[in-house]
C-alpha cells in the first residue's frame, strides 16, 4: 500500500468501485440531498403528520360546542282515535295523529369554563402533537446521517482492503521470484501466500459491510429495496465545546420531545380543571317551530316554542369526584416524566458529548498512528530486501500497515456519527 494514502481523497471513487463491483450505476448523493429526500419521502414522518392533523380536527370538534345546533325534522304518526297518553317513564305524551315538518335549535349559552378547559386542553394536545412531528423528524434525520456515515466508512475501508490485497499481492510475487532464485526458502513463500488469504477475506468482509450500509442508508431514506449511490465527502464540523454544560442547557430548551411532554402535561392539568367544572350548571338554550299540514282537528297547523334549560347535577354516585381524581392523578404523573425525561437528556448530552469529544481525539492518533506504520513497513521491506529481516517481520509490519489505515479511515466516519447523535440529543436536528 502506498504510504501516507488518505482515504478522504479516495471516497469519491469508491461509489463508482462499488457499483463495477454490483453491477449498478450509482446516482450521486449529497448529505444534505439525502436529508431532503427522507423528509419528503419517509412514512414514518408523512404517519406523524397524519396525527398532528387528527389533533387539528379535536380542536375544531371541542369548539363546536360554542356554536349553535340546528336539526330539522320530519315526523308521521297514526293513532287510535281520541288516545292522548302512553306508558312511559315520566314523559309527555303526543299521541296525536299527524304529519309535520320543523327546525330545533339550541345554543349553549354557559358551562361555567368547562368547553374552554376542553378547548384549551385540545389546543395543547395539538401542539404536543406537533412538537411530536419535529421528534420524529430529527430521528429520521439522525438515522439518515449515521447511515450516511457508516456508508462512506464503509467505503474507506473497502478502499483500504483493495489496496492492501494489491500490495499483498506484489509481495507474494517478489517472495516467488526470490523463491525461485534461492535467495529466500519456501516458508516464506506459504507465509506470503497465508497474508494474501487473509487480505482476500478482508475484502470480502469489507465488501459485504459496504453493501450492508448502502442497505441501511436505503432504508433511512425510505426505500424498501436496496439502492445504490455515489457518496459525495463530507466535511469534519467545528470542534466541540470544552464544557456540555451549555450544551445541555440548549437541549432542555429544544429538544421536541421535552417540549412535547411539557405541553402534554400542561393539557392533563387543563383537562384536570375541566373535570373538575363538571359539578357546574350547564345553561342552554332552545329553540322550535314548524308546521302540521296534516294534524289532527284538536291541534292547530303551526307551532314554536322557545326555551331555557339549566341542568344542575345533584348526584351521580360519585362518578365527577372520580373522574376529577383520575384527571388529577394523570397530571401529576405527566409532571413526573417531564422530570424524568430532563435528567435523562442532561445524561444523554453529557455522554454524547464525551463520545464526541474522545472520537475527535482519535483523529489525530490515527493520523500519527498511520504515519508510524507506513514507516515501519518501509523499514521492514528495506531490511527484508537486504536480507537483514524475515518474512514474518515483514508480514506483521504489513499488517500493522494495514490496522492503521483501517482505524483511520474509521476514525473521521465514527466522530462524524458520534456527532450526529450529539446534535440529536441537543435537539439540534430539525
Amino acid at each position: 500500500m502506498r504510504a501516507g494514502r488518505s482515504p478522504g481523497g479516495v471516497l469519491f471513487v469508491a461509489g463508482a468501485t462499488l457499483a463495477a463491483a454490483w453491477g449498478q450505476t450509482p446516482s450521486t448523493l449529497s448529505l444534505a440531498e439525502a436529508q431532503q429526500f427522507a423528509l419528503r419521502n419517509h412514512p414514518r414522518i408523512a404517519s406523524a403528520t397524519f396525527a398532528a392533523e387528527a389533533g387539528r380536527a379535536a380542536v375544531n370538534e371541542v369548539r363546536a360546542a360554542y356554536y349553535p345546533s340546528l336539526s330539522a325534522n320530519i315526523t308521521g304518526v297514526g293513532t287510535q282515535h281520541n288516545a292522548t297518553l302512553s306508558a312511559g317513564f315520566v314523559t309527555t305524551s303526543s299521541l296525536y295523529s299527524r304529519a309535520a315538518t320543523g327546525i330545533a335549535a339550541s345554543q349553549l349559552l354557559t358551562d361555567f369554563g368547562r368547553t374552554s378547559s376542553l378547548e384549551q386542553t385540545a389546543k395543547l394536545r395539538q401542539a404536543s402533537q406537533n412538537q411530536n412531528v419535529i421528534n420524529i423528524r430529527a430521528q429520521v434525520l439522525l438515522e439518515v446521517k449515521q447511515a450516511y456515515y457508516a456508508a462512506l466508512g464503509a467505503e474507506a475501508v473497502l478502499k483500504v482492503a483493495r489496496a492492501t490485497l494489491n500490495l499483498r499481492r506484489v509481495t507474494l510475487r517478489q517472495v516467488n521470484a526470490l523463491a525461485r532464485s534461492a535467495l529466500r526458502s519456501s516458508v516464506d513463500v506459504r507465509f506470503a501466500e497465508v497474508n494474501v488469504s487473509q487480505a482476500e477475506l478482508d475484502l470480502l468482509r469489507a465488501e459485504n459491510d459496504a453493501k450492508a450500509n448502502h442497505a441501511r442508508l436505503s432504508a433511512a431514506l425510505g426505500y424498501d429495496r436496496d439502492q445504490q449511490f455515489s457518496l459525495l465527502d463530507e466535511p469534519l464540523p467545528p470542534p466541540l465545546q470544552s464544557d456540555p454544560a451549555g450544551l445541555i442547557a440548549e437541549a432542555l430548551k429544544d429538544r421536541p420531545d421535552l417540549l412535547a411532554l411539557q405541553l402534554n402535561r400542561d393539557a392533563l392539568g387543563r383537562f384536570a380543571e375541566a373535570e373538575k367544572r363538571l359539578r357546574n350548571p350547564a345553561v342552554t338554550a332552545a329553540v322550535v317551530a314548524g308546521i302540521a299540514p296534516v294534524r289532527d282537528q284538536r291541534i292547530q297547523e303551526t307551532y314554536s316554542g322557545a326555551g331555557i334549560n339549566v341542568n344542575i347535577p345533584v348526584l351521580n354516585g360519585g362518578l365527577f369526584k372520580a373522574r376529577r381524581e383520575q384527571a388529577e392523578s394523570r397530571a401529576a404523573a405527566a409532571s413526573k416524566d417531564v422530570q424524568d425525561l430532563s435528567v435523562a437528556i442532561a445524561r444523554d448530552v453529557r455522554m454524547a458529548w464525551l463520545e464526541a469529544t474522545a472520537a475527535f481525539r482519535r483523529l489525530d492518533v490515527t493520523a500519527r498512528m498511520v504515519a508510524e506504520a507506513n514507516e515501519a513497513l518501509r523499514l521492514a521491506q528495506a531490511r527484508y530486501d537486504s536480507a537483514l529481516g524475515s518474512i514474518v517481520e515483514l508480514n506483521q509490519a504489513q499488517v500493522n500497515q494495514t490496522s492503521a489505515e483501517i482505524s483511520s479511515a474509521s476514525a473521521k466516519y465514527d466522530y462524524l456519527i458520534r456527532r450526529a447523535a450529539l446534535d440529536y440529543t441537543m435537539g439540534a436536528l430539525r
